[in-house]
């Protein structure tokens, strides 16, 4: 199996549009996949204030939601590799929408928050088995090359991100569990899509160890760029998972905001990103993102009660995310000499802390000392993130 490439390599190079449109149903399929995949990170955002009356649980309870999503999905990267060398790429990919679907449509029957939460870890189990190996297996299948089959991937990635809380904020209307098994059917249809136009990808020579991220974690550049992200996805989900509780509006009216949040990040990390690197380089335009995205955090801070403001801020805050995300992906192939699934993982292991702390910290910061202090202790993280990449700025060179 081909490894994933370097994000860089797809801005790099023109691809006929004509070619990059002619692809295998195979691809058509895996990136369907991806769309619904990462519709699940903004999917629930919407119904959360909804989950929270009518299950009558507290903010910091729904929270878990997303915990619970992304430390089992950080967890389970370690061991994405050593599954997809053993059983291979497609049967992985299967696996991992098998356990969405499953999962999925588990949460939307429950009964209590706590079931959702135990459900949305399994959620995110499959998750990881998917989309870590999704991008190899596209690579390794479209015609066009590896330039064409990253903008694929990424477009999958854009689409699902801005479709998410739109399509989340619609089915909420009618009821919370209406995104959940709207996932679960989406999945459905990919999985029998993948079962039947994608044939057998052969497996990487070499089995890959669950030890493997972990060691990789040795080289100093990926550690920098891992505690960076930690801290980054701190004050990036402190945004996305606690500002429903703050805006106060329906759940389609919080739909087409995060809708708005997810357009503007989908159109930044395809065209803008790759344009400021080239400028003015990764690492000078990954402070400046985080430096702009901790200002964001500290606007909504300061102006939480103006609802006006907080949704401009959330949609605004999507172009740093967009940049910063390009950016740091394609700094982290880079920054260890060992495999880029092995490093990816291992990245994706230390980053999702982040985002599995910030939402229930956020809700309990909320209730501890008032709506305003999640987003000061967001500001500060991603602050804290500059000092780190800075400081690991001599192990970053080959960035």
């Amino acid at each position: 199996m081909q490894q994933p490439p370097n994000p860089s390599a797809a801005h790099g190079h023109a691809v006929p549009r004509g070619t990059l449109l002619r692809q295998p149903p195979a691809v058509w399929a895996v990136a369907f996949a991806c769309v619904v995949a990462f519709m699940g990170l903004g999917l629930v955002d919407p119904i959360l204030p909804v989950i929270a009356k009518q299950l009558y649980a507290t903010p910091s309870q729904v929270e878990l939601l997303f915990t619970s999503y992304m430390l089992v999905t950080g967890l389970a990267m370690i061991i994405t590799g050593a599954v997809s060398s053993r059983i291979g790429p497609k049967w992985t990919l299967l696996t991992g929408l098998f356990l969405i679907v499953l999962f999925a449509g588990l949460g939307g029957s429950a009964h209590d928050i706590g079931q959702i939460v135990w459900f949305r870890g399994g959620w995110g189990l499959g998750n990881a088995l998917f989309i870590a190996t999704a991008l190899a297996v596209i690579v390794s299948v479209a015609s066009g090359g590896t330039a064409g089959a990253i903008i694929l991937y990424e477009a999958a990635l854009g689409l699902g991100l801005s479709v998410g809380p739109l399509l989340g904020g619609e089915l909420g209307s009618i009821s919370w569990r209406g995104p959940f098994f709207g996932v679960s059917v989406l999945m459905a249809i990919g999985f029998i899509a993948i079962l039947t136009f994608l044939r057998d990808v052969p497996k990487p020579a070499r089995k890959t160890s669950i030890l493997d991220p972990l060691r990789a974690l040795r080289h100093r550049g990926l550690l920098t760029m891992a505690l960076m992200a930690l801290l980054y996805n701190f004050g990036f989900f402190t945004l996305l998972t606690y500002t429903p509780f703050v805006l106060d509006m329906t759940a389609i009216q919080l739909g087409y905001v995060y809708f708005g949040w997810g357009v503007f990040l989908a159109i930044t990390s395809v065209f803008v990103a790759p344009r400021l690197q080239q400028r003015f380089g990764t690492l000078r335009t990954t402070y400046t993102m985080l430096a702009l995205l901790a200002l964001d955090l500290l606007v909504i801070g300061l102006h939480v009660h103006d609802h006006t403001v907080v949704a401009v801020a959330i949609i605004v805050a999507g172009g740093f995310l967009g940049v910063n995300n390009t950016l740091v992906t394609t700094a982290v192939m880079a920054a260890a000499p060992v495999e880029r699934p092995v490093a990816s993982a291992a990245y994706s292991f230390v980053r999702f802390g982040g985002g599995a702390l910030a939402p229930w910290l956020a809700g309990q910061l909320a209730v501890w000392f008032s709506p305003h202090v999640p987003f000061y202790v967001g500001a500060v993280a991603v602050t804290l993130g500059i000092f780190v990449l800075f400081s690991g700025r001599g192990y970053l060179r080959t960035v």
